[in-house]
């Protein structure tokens, strides 16, 4: 090699090696053989997946459609089937929805279309952190307006930052992590007066009071992101959806992702979840019963502060130290999401709504820890 390809080689490694990445960290495995258990004994209410879903309908289905697909063909036709039965299930028409590699790929393709270097990007703070990355690998700026400390929009100061150079508005609503959503006025204002593409990430929405999906017609610059990870229950499989305005949605179906973008199986598997809508309203119905049930049980061990939730998780405040509670829960084979300080709270966790048992296990855990 040249001593300039060198050069420009190490140099550019050195510049993607310094892209800030995600990571998902310690995984149940990799604790249960820390802790020298099996995986089996490990609470994972770390990653808001939906336990609820009866596993047993879910893998007749998978059955029934290995029988059902030819795994030697290209999936030529099974985005536009996937989008027709979308729309008896989401209420808007074909040509306003586009199918993803869940709502995160979706992300990073509106990213690469709509972000230039030198564009800004507003979203607020705390809240999902893939834009973000999306944004600062496109070279650009990414603005984080703090929320009000009841979790709501701080709506004149995400207006303030509004301007020529802004490209991008990122909301989360429900948010993650506070699991509140905003109020529907607030989005509102924020969305008419955004002078650029505006992201309103809905992954939660079935476990919410609204959506805006029933008025994406309103608002020919919003996105709205869904995602089967959830309510469906098919987080494996990584499968998502966009609704937006025909014109715009075109944009981001054809001219961003390569060919044949999500699998076959993963869109069968879609469609064959919502021939079978009775398995996730099922699981939706069950989740927010013991979700309010945690909530409750979470707020009566001193030293919790559990908050209210319109998600499949939920946040919660200790007053013992966040690092110290985090490792006493992970001796305890307990994985939460540690979030530490978030506004004016000094330690946080995301706590997925898990089964009832597992709800149980970290109760009484955090009874242990709180007393100690």
């Amino acid at each position: 090699m040249s001593a300039s390809y060198q050069k420009w080689f190490k140099e550019k490694l050195a510049k993607l090696q310094a892209i800030d990445c995600y990571s998902a960290g310690l995984t149940p495995e990799g604790l249960a053989e820390q802790l020298g258990v099996d995986q089996t004994k490990i609470v994972k209410l770390n990653f808001n997946e939906n336990l609820f879903v009866d596993r047993a309908k879910q893998t007749a289905l998978m059955k029934q459609l290995a029988d059902e697909i030819d795994l030697r063909m290209y999936p030529e036709d099974e985005e536009a089937k996937l989008r027709d039965k979308l729309t008896g299930y989401i209420g808007v028409p074909a040509d306003y929805l586009a199918i993803s590699n869940a709502g995160d790929e979706l992300i990073d393709r509106i990213v690469r279309l709509f972000i230039e270097k030198g564009d800004v990007a507003v979203s607020f703070a705390p809240s999902f952190a893939i834009p973000r990355l999306c944004v600062k690998r496109q070279e650009g700026e990414y603005i984080q307006v703090p929320l009000k400390n009841d979790f709501q929009l701080d709506v004149a100061a995400m207006l303030s930052e509004f301007s020529e150079k802004t490209r991008l508005l990122y909301l989360c609503s429900p948010n993650n992590p506070t699991s509140n959503q905003m109020r529907p006025e607030n989005v509102e204002t924020l969305v008419k007066a955004f002078p650029g593409i505006v992201i309103l990430d809905e992954a939660y929405g079935e476990f919410a009071d609204y959506s805006f999906v029933p008025r994406i017609r309103e608002f020919p610059n919003v996105v709205i992101l869904r995602t089967f990870s959830k309510a469906f229950g098919l987080a494996m499989l990584r499968l998502g959806y966009a609704v937006a305005n025909p014109e715009l949605c075109r944009v981001i179906r054809e001219k961003a992702p390569l060919p044949y973008p999500v699998s076959g199986f993963t869109i069968r598997m879609g469609i064959k979840m919502l021939e079978n809508m009775d398995i996730m309203r099922t699981a939706v119905s069950s989740l927010v019963v013991e979700r309010g049930k945690f909530i409750k049980a979470l707020n009566q061990i001193d030293g919790v502060q559990a908050f209210p939730s319109q998600a499949d998780f939920i946040l919660i405040n200790t007053q013992k130290p966040a690092d110290d509670v985090y490792e006493k829960l992970l001796k305890r084979g307990i994985m939460l999401k540690k979030w530490g300080k978030l506004l004016q709270y000094d330690n946080c966790f995301r706590v997925t709504v898990g089964l009832p048992e597992m709800n149980a296990k970290l109760i009484k855990a955090l009874k242990e820890i709180m007393s100690d």
